[in-house]
């Protein structure tokens, strides 16, 4: 069982744009996404997982993404760096919560965007670079979090952070779009990981990698529903949430879900 962070949305809202999801001349809806997240809280829930909170500040409607919050493992926290300033102020709140809690908590002197771009995979930490976290930030995550470190490159726009691109299965296995990821990282992957799951354009367009997975049941967008064949075929599980109102500002399960270790 798990113990997962998480930020209800009571302040979700799109009004700026610093990813190509964002579109702040369209509608969103507050309370949709509320329940949307509600659903996506109580599918942990029910799955035994324990879910805390953390509360959401005025002024931060992107805060509900938690996974950005910070990196923790064995109880070491790395807080975050964000490069961009409309989320400055989440990383302060985040920190303050784990000291709070009492962990172990560095600060960054790199930028680095928590477990969008740092996904503890086994023994080993994936960590992508190429939009959001510096790869400067990927030498002192080992230092601090005392696991290895495999750097991967991403190349697609549309997928700025490594959790919207690939999704940790278990210890062994990942699934993962090849197209957002160089030509040496795909190789890499390979290598890694040669029985893969590998998701279609389909799934990655409505973020289906932003999934969250326990190792035996894996969480993701309804709407991915060739990944959702695939990861059945491999004998995971899979739950089907709806949480298309988050992914209006690039978000999905994942995004909203920071395991505490």
């Amino acid at each position: 069982m798990r113990r997962y962070l998480m930020c209800r949305p009571t302040h979700f809202a799109v009004t700026y744009r610093i990813n190509p999801w964002m579109d702040p001349t369209a509608p969103y809806d507050n309370a949709l996404a509320v329940r949307q997240w509600e659903t996506l809280r109580q599918t942990f829930l029910d799955l035994g997982h324990t879910v805390e909170l953390i509360d959401p500040l005025p002024g931060l409607p992107d805060m509900v993404f938690a996974a950005n919050g910070a990196t923790v493992v064995d109880g070491r926290v790395l807080a975050v760096q964000f490069r961009d300033a409309e989320r400055a102020d989440e990383a302060p709140a985040y920190a303050a919560w784990f000291r709070e809690h009492g962990f172990d908590v560095t600060e960054p002197k790199h930028t680095n965007e928590g477990e969008g771009d740092i996904l503890l995979a086994g023994d080993i930490l994936l960590a992508g670079t190429g939009f959001r976290t510096s790869h400067a930030s990927h030498a002192e995550t080992q230092e601090v979090l005392r696991r290895p470190v495999i750097t991967l490159q991403l190349v697609d726009p549309a997928y700025y952070h490594l959790d919207t691109a690939l999704c940790v299965l278990d210890d062994t296995n990942v699934a993962y779009l090849p197209s957002a990821f160089s030509p040496g990282s795909q190789a890499v992957l390979r290598q890694l990981y040669p029985h893969a799951i590998i998701a279609n354009e389909e799934d990655a367009a409505v973020l289906g990698l932003n999934a969250v997975s326990d190792g035996r049941t894996v969480v993701l967008p309804v709407q991915a529903t060739h990944l959702a064949d695939s990861l059945k075929a491999a004998g995971y599980q899979t739950v089907g949430v709806d949480v298309s109102e988050l992914r209006k500002a690039g978000g999905g399960p994942k995004c909203c879900t920071l395991e505490v270790r």
